[in-house]
């Protein structure tokens, strides 16, 4: 069975997703009939053609392999080499990328990556362009909005947000 949630953020939506996880994964039993192939998460902050722009399936390799060469870049791998999630930030300080696997999000990957991507550049500010998701973690972390403003990729239009974050601020 393929399950297919909507709003999964939140104390509830979490609260579903790790169950049926556990499900899945056999650690919770007290269903043995039910048979969780998949699970899939949708952002309810991005339209379904918002995502496709965003994950088309299609990455330029080399143009991502430059990037992360010229920035300080951070791997968090698991295990026998699952990769978990991943950060960049380049020397004027500005956090290019910071991404976890949807399943081990909530976990602190993302804030070990980011503390440690903040500490490895001498910048007093750091930067970063937040999508809608993203806001709230960059929050509570000290960044702060500075605009609101509206990109395209691929033809599409979405929001997201400049935001910083001063090194005496935390």
């Amino acid at each position: 069975m393929n399950i297919l949630i909507t709003g999964a953020k939140g104390m509830v939506g979490t609260a579903l997703v790790n169950n049926l996880k556990n499900i899945r994964d056999g650690r919770n039993r007290t269903r043995p009939n039910i048979h969780i192939d998949n699970i899939y998460c949708y952002d309810l902050d991005s339209t379904p053609e918002q995502l496709d722009a965003w994950a088309d399936g299609a990455p330029d390799r080399d143009r991502w392999n430059r990037s992360l060469l010229a920035h300080h870049s951070l791997v968090a791998v698991e295990g026998e080499g699952l990769i978990v999630g991943f950060g960049d930030i380049d020397g004027t300080g500005y956090l290019d990328r910071l991404y976890v696997h949807r399943d081990r999000q909530g976990q602190g990957i993302a804030t070990a990556l980011l503390g440690r991507l903040e500490r490895a550049v001498d910048a007093p500010l750091i930067t970063t362009h937040a999508s809608i998701t993203a806001r709230p973690f960059f929050e509570a972390r000290g960044y702060r909005v500075i605009r609101e403003q509206r990109v395209e990729r691929r033809g599409v239009r979405m929001t997201n947000f400049v935001m910083e974050k001063r090194r005496q601020d935390g």
